[in-house]
């Protein structure tokens, strides 16, 4: 989940003498749609130097106030938080944002030239590790021009391949995607969830990996899952709330998730409940089934950064659940198992991570540890028992390393990966020898590597077979000092030959202790190529360092997240790497608040921002969908101390009435029930609103998309190529043809 965070005072956005429309007149907005469409058509444009004078879409204000802890909040915009599937007043808003959003972004010459470059730069096979059965290897393969990846079964090493399932045939505008799957432990079923329009809400089907034959199984009401085979293969583990809720108003919020066992060849209706339901908190319930068969283990959280942690022990009859952690405080993830011992990595005692194991057969059973901590790096999650070694992934300054234990913790040496970058998703066995995962970086496209555990060699499994050339692309690590002088690392990546200051595009995270690792990013090579600076700030509120790094940027810390990349951005100028007015920041969920809380604490440091799905409110996040759950990251709006933090922060809330500021192109989707429109809505309305400058403030809703996940690569591409180029007109990148 990546929600988002912003800045601000207890003064509401200032008005320009607007009229008050009545918003129960939906014929107002048709009228200032096609005004606005009709100005807009009608406006030409001599040159780039002068730019078109928008004409916003009149939005309406009522006198929505509430008083919280003696504080006068105005809300003029609440009425956009209605669900625009159901409102058609605020539907018709959007269309006309949209219109003039649409008008300004085909007035830029560079978009067409991004789009297709973006085009050729994902002209390339994306292939993720293979979870092998058997001489039976089952993986996701997205080709050179598919909008979604397929799932792909190749019989042997380098047998012949066919297609399991092919989501780029199930719609005609790829909005279909493959979402959670998992394969039984006889290779034979595929349990796989059907994600529509970028949704959060899951259907799981079942499919017969031999014959094609997808089961009369059907799962509903799925959400926040995994899929988790039993080990006997009679049924799988998934997470989902009650039915019903599924299809909810944007202000339905989540509630009583449950992991449940489906037996294949049942009605839903008979599946068991295993753990969780009706709670007193929002709570998110996980299963995951160890490799060999014997325990079923479910991760609790609260979204604090941490997870309880409940086992049950499958082979004995009617097993009953034992709570191994009853804390959400820390990150705990399953190893591996020896017999009736478990092994777990974990940040309990140790901010940077560990591994401790359990005796489930002892009398009195208790962690103990068996690999401690590294002072100089943190553990990473994913790895395990591979072959009959421990294998763990460690992360030193934002970059990979692999170092193998035997299973009695004693070190047995490290694993040289292909270069500085990024290592994931690791798919083996105790006891085979062999190993598959993704490695990546900035510049080294997603690529699967097969790990001879014995040898300690990693050698390509599947390239990507990357159009073009990635020679030329220097990638640096800096550091620089904050505003409380902690040192933060960033990443620097330019073409070679550019060594003077050039338009730039600042990017960064900050939240939930989710780390910026170096991966391939086709939209980044993009914007380099054109000469311009791609920068990624591994800011406070990640994981780069731990828990304490994340701990450091959440909650009554979260200023320490906007003054990292405050600095970043200067550091960018005061080193010559980009000019006084040559940088952008983008950045998505999360990314969003943060990109939207420093332009309004810094307007003046900034050329262009692009908030993508953010969270923008953060006085009402809570009361959307699974923004309650976020609480235990920003604090509670209901707590006067945390609520005082957050409004010192909150976009909507932080605009600066008479500040010239940057220009902004706001991006969300319609169907994102993670981080609701409704965030982005009531933020571009109040910008539009505000004496803010001459520079556009833009907003631009897509259709038939989420929050990010399953968003068709057609979609992406356009998307990105109009953010790019409204940043490369704001910060003088000329951008040209590569043709």
């Amino acid at each position: 989940m990546k929600p988002h965070l912003t800045g601000g005072t207890a003064c509401p956005p200032g008005g320009r003498g607007m009229s008050v429309l009545p918003i129960a007149q939906p014929w107002s907005i048709r009228a200032i749609r096609s005004a606005a469409v009709a100005l807009i058509l009608s406006a030409v444009t001599a040159s780039a130097a002068e730019e078109m004078r928008l004409t916003y879409p009149e939005t309406p204000r009522t006198d929505d106030v509430e008083t919280l802890f003696g504080v006068q909040i105005a809300d003029p915009f609440r009425w956009l938080e209605a669900d625009p599937r159901e409102d058609s007043t605020v539907a018709e808003w959007i269309d006309a944002q949209n219109a003039v959003a649409s008008s300004y972004l085909e007035t830029l010459s560079g978009r067409s030239i991004f789009e297709q470059r973006l085009a050729l730069l994902n002209q390339h096979d994306t292939v993720m590790p293979p979870v092998r059965r058997g001489e039976r290897y089952i993986f996701q393969r997205q080709s050179a021009g598919d909008d979604q990846p397929r799932l792909i079964v190749r019989e042997g090493d380098d047998g012949s391949e066919s297609v399991l399932l092919d989501p780029n045939t199930w719609t005609g505008d790829g909005t279909k995607a493959l979402a959670e799957w998992d394969v039984s432990p006889d290779g034979d079923f595929v349990a796989y969830a059907v994600q529509v329009d970028g949704s959060d809400w899951r259907s799981i089907r079942v499919i017969d990996t031999v014959t094609g034959e997808v089961l009369d199984d059907h799962v509903e009401w799925a959400r926040f899952t995994t899929i988790a085979w039993s080990g006997d293969g009679s049924g799988f583990y998934y997470s989902r709330f009650p039915a019903g809720e599924k299809g909810a108003s944007f202000n339905e919020a989540v509630r009583d998730h449950a992991v449940y066992f489906h037996r294949l060849g049942t009605p839903q209706s008979d599946d068991r409940l295993v753990h969780g339901g009706a709670s007193e908190k929002p709570l998110l319930h996980t299963a995951t089934v160890s490799a060999d068969g014997r325990f079923l283990v479910i991760y609790t959280s609260a979204l604090a950064g941490g997870v309880a942690v409940t086992v049950t022990d499958l082979s004995q009859d009617g097993g009953q659940p034992l709570t191994l952690v009853e804390s959400h405080d820390d990150q705990w993830a399953l190893v591996g198992t020896e017999g009736t011992r478990l092994i777990f990595s974990t940040q309990m005692g140790a901010p940077r991570g560990r591994v401790m194991s359990i005796d489930l057969a002892d009398p009195e059973p208790a962690f103990a540890e068996l690999i401690p901590e590294r002072p100089d790096a943190v553990l990473r999650h994913g790895t395990g028992i591979l072959g009959n070694r421990i294998v763990l992934n460690y992360m030193v300054d934002a970059k990979m390393e692999l170092e193998r234990f035997r299973l009695d913790g004693t070190p047995d040496g490290s694993v040289d990966l292909p270069g500085a970058g990024t290592a994931a998703l690791f798919h083996g066995e105790p006891g085979r020898n062999d190993a598959y995962f993704l490695f990546t970086s900035h510049d080294v496209p997603p690529t699967v590597f097969r790990l001879d555990v014995a040898e300690s060699r990693v050698t390509p499994w599947e390239d990507s077979n990357l159009p073009v050339t990635l020679d030329d692309v220097m990638v640096e690590q800096r550091f620089y000092a904050s505003a409380d002088g902690t040192r933060i690392p960033m990443f620097v990546i330019r073409r070679a030959d550019v060594t003077g200051a050039a338009p730039t595009m600042l990017t960064g995270y900050g939240g939930y202790g989710i780390s910026m690792v170096p991966f391939y990013l086709p939209a980044a090579i993009a914007w380099v190529e054109q000469g311009g600076v791609y920068a990624v700030a591994n800011i406070r509120g990640g994981g780069e360092y731990g828990s304490a790094w994340h701990h450091a940027g959440r909650r009554e810390q979260k200023q320490n997240v906007f003054d990292d990349f405050i600095a970043a951005g200067e550091y960018l100028i005061a080193e010559g790497i980009t000019a006084p007015d040559g940088l952008a920041i983008q950045g998505q969920s999360n990314g969003g608040l943060l990109v939207a809380a420093v332009a309004n604490q810094r307007p003046d440091l900034f050329a262009a921002v692009l908030p993508d799905v953010g969270v923008m409110d953060m006085l009402r996040f809570d009361r959307f969908t699974g923004g309650a759950m976020w609480i235990e990251e920003y604090g509670s709006p209901a707590v006067e101390d945390q609520f005082r933090t957050l409004l010192a922060y909150s976009p909507l809330h932080t605009i600066r009435e008479g500040a010239d500021y940057p220009a902004i192109l706001v991006t969300t989707a319609d169907t994102d029930n993670r981080v609701v429109p409704a965030h982005s809505f009531k933020y571009t309305a109040a910008l539009q609103d505000a004496d803010i400058g001459d520079r556009p403030h833009l907003l631009r809703v897509a259709t038939g998309a989420g929050h990010g996940q399953g968003t068709p690569l057609t979609m992406q591409i356009a998307q990105t190529a109009e953010q790019w180029a409204f940043a490369a007109r704001w910060t003088g990148l000329d951008v040209t043809s590569m043709d």
